[in-house]
């Protein structure tokens, strides 16, 4: 090789060199701003990606407000649990991790089941509760094996409770977990981030209804993790604010005497305050425990509540409808007084029916009541003094009355649920059918109105509201269930306002008529063996509700299947002169009202006006015996064929009236003791 050839190849080579040199510096300079870019310019996002995945967030869920009764009584609390979480993301095979932990602790085939709902709802790095409510044996054996289960920990979580059962159940209402639905109810009311790591709602009830009120303000803790997301220490921490506790107007005494005195009935009852609005007590029968569903009820508990016949999830206070049977006359006695129909001493001679047109509407009494006025009609609950008041009256006229007492419509009460009912009038009842024929409105129908039969069908909330309002003299108020509002911080309490939602003009001479007449039900009447030695006045009327159309039958209580018998029901005010209290109680397909839905009242007033308890079980029968001679006819079908509709318009009223002395002057009222 020549010495030429020797430099060119040195040549080359110092090129390459020179040219990989200024490439590496070009490398190094862009190295070097990167550096740069990520350490000072960028510094602040990244180190705050640091400290994310240095720190987590971990919400803290604030104790849920607590539920006291009038007197001070704790109704819903809170009491705290071991809880055995996972966190996906941490733990590996799931299902090895659960297959593992099963021979530690007892897991069920519901405690899976619900873990896997929640583990698709949840995201990877939340921690999700796979069996709750752990023994101290079970959280000591889970502790000392818990190096093998990476991202499983033991937790106190606290939990709904009922320290009183069943009592006041639907009232109360009950917590559940939250599902899809109640997080789009949670988004509209934009408390989402204020619900993060929480996991129960309330579902029905004052837990529904006051649900942002009770739950509080969610905290938070900054808590240090390790590469594996295991928590190393607390760095700091914003406390939650619990939340709201409830004051009800429910003395949850009077409503245990309530439900005790049902015994295995169904049924319902609602005690208002006349004066304010305030429910005392809200029984619907037969009740359940809340307890069941507070961490998800067990699926054999969900079928013995779901298909009992006896339907105990069902609120019949708010949301079962019914006929009122005879109850309904002191309102329609009191609205023939206000709009002039009637006067307290005008009377017919009851002969035991009433013919209209070519149908025939008895009396429960055979051969009748004789000489009978307002008076005697409520005392006695002659059928056939209301059966020509409602036709004379009409039914636009009838319907418009009790539509003022509240009756056909929502009273505005503080928990969902509620029933609009039925007062029925032409206007209703072209809503209610489809076909023409079936559109029309028959004169005879207006008959069977006029004793709170036909498509009569109301609440006993409604019922109630109208008895209080006839006891407070045409004024009521919005019945509510919770009185005041205390903020569990500053114990500031929040009185809740009242709010006057009926005023009916009426005159006091005509309360006063209804008011004596229904003194008279307990004195001399169909009350009198419930009100016996009574140390108040109490102003009651006794209500038999046909469940089905007898069709011209007879009636036979203990020939007619459970489900058919007659409803029995009773509304009251006591004391009469100064009431304090006015319910309407409901037994269902228990016969006559004096026998079963009175002496229910008596020992709701016995015990709220005097303290006195009440003596001996309550009856488990489903039903009452009715008394001899029963054989009424209610309801007219338009198209039976024996019923002439035509000549039914054109039928004259039956009478002449008669004016006649009352048959007794204004009982004395006592005083309250």
């Amino acid at each position: 090789m020549s010495l030429f050839d020797d430099q060119d190849a040195a040549k080359r080579f110092q090129g390459r060199l020179s040219t990989a040199s200024v490439l590496m510096l070009i490398a190094f300079f862009i190295l070097i701003l990167r550096f740069f870019w990520l350490g000072v310019v960028e510094h602040g996002y990244y180190q705050t990606r640091a400290e994310d995945n240095r720190l987590t967030l971990v919400p803290v869920v604030p104790n849920r407000g607590l539920i006291f009764d009038r007197n001070g009584v704790l109704m819903a609390t809170n009491t705290s649990a071991y809880t055995l979480e996972v966190v996906p993301g941490l733990a590996g095979n799931i299902d090895e991790t659960i297959e593992g932990l099963s021979k530690v602790v007892t897991i069920e085939g519901k405690d899976r089941r619900r873990f896997k709902q929640l583990l698709r709802e949840a995201k990877t790095f939340e921690s999700i509760p796979l069996r709750s409510r752990l023994s101290e044996e079970e959280v000591a054996r889970f502790a000392a094996q818990r190096y093998k289960f990476p991202g499983v920990e033991v937790r106190a979580r606290l939990f709904r409770s009922y320290p009183l059962g069943e009592t006041g159940s639907h009232a109360l209402g009950y917590m559940g977990r939250i599902n899809t639905k109640d997080l789009e109810r949670i988004d509209e009311e934009g408390q989402a981030a204020n619900y993060r790591g929480t996991d129960h709602i309330g579902k029905t009830g004052l837990e529904q209804r006051y649900e942002f009120e009770m739950h509080g303000v969610s905290g938070f803790e900054s808590v240090e993790v390790d590469a594996g997301g295991r928590g190393i220490r607390v760095l700091s921490r914003t406390p939650p604010v619990s939340g709201n506790n409830l004051n009800l107007t429910i003395d949850a005494r009077l409503q245990q005497v309530a439900e005790q005195a049902f015994g295995k009935r169904r049924g319902a009852l609602v005690a208002i305050d006349p004066e304010n609005g305030e429910i005392l007590a809200l029984v619907s029968m037969p009740t359940y425990d809340p307890n069941l569903f507070v961490d998800g009820i067990r699926s054999d508990d969900w079928d013995v509540l779901n298909t009992d016949v006896n339907k105990p999830l069902l609120n019949r206070a708010i949301y079962g409808t019914y006929p009122p049977g005879s109850t309904f006359k002191p309102f329609m006695a009191l609205g023939a007084l206000t709009v002039g129909k009637r006067t307290p001493q005008q009377a017919i001679s009851d002969p035991g029916y009433f013919n209209f047109g070519n149908h025939t509407f008895r009396d429960d009494k055979k051969g009748g009541h004789g000489m009978v006025n307002m008076y005697t009609s409520i005392v006695h609950s002659c059928d056939t003094y209301y059966y020509i008041l409602a036709n004379e009256w009409g039914i636009e006229g009838l319907s418009d009355f009790m539509g003022r007492l509240g009756l056909g419509s929502k009273t505005g009460i503080d928990i969902d649920g509620e029933a609009k009912g039925v007062l029925p009038s032409p206007a209703w009842k072209e809503r209610r059918f489809k076909r023409p024929e079936q559109q029309k409105w028959y004169a005879g129908e207006t008959v069977s109105i006029g004793i709170g039969q036909g498509y009569n069908s109301y609440t006993m909330l409604q019922l109630a509201q109208a008895t209080a309002i006839l006891a407070n003299n045409g004024t009521g108020y919005k019945p509510h269930l919770v009185r005041s509002i205390s903020d569990a911080q500053s114990g500031e309490v929040r009185q809740m306002p009242l709010e006057k939602t009926r005023d009916v003009a009426l005159k006091p001479e005509h309360v006063e008529v209804i008011r004596n007449a229904m003194v008279g039900v307990n004195k001399e009447g169909t009350g009198t063996r419930a009100f016996a030695g009574a140390k108040y006045v109490a102003a009651g009327k006794t209500g038999t509700a046909q469940v089905f159309s007898l069709k011209g039958g007879t009636y036979s209580h203990g020939g007619t299947k459970e489900f058919l018998r007659d409803h029995a029901l009773f509304i009251a005010f006591a004391p009469a002169d100064k009431p304090k209290i006015a319910l309407a109680v409901i037994v269902e397909n228990a016969g006559f009202g004096a026998t079963s839905a009175a002496p229910i009242t008596r020992q709701v007033f016995d015990y709220y006006l005097q303290g006195v308890m009440p003596k001996g079980p309550a009856p488990d029968e489903p039903g009452e015996p009715m008394p001899e001679g029963r054989d009424v006819v209610h309801y007219v079908d338009p198209q039976d064929d024996d019923y002439d509709a035509q000549k039914a318009l054109n039928t004259p009223m039956p009478g002449p009236f008669v004016q006649m002395p009352s048959t007794t002057s204004a009982l004395p009222v006592r005083k309250k003791p």
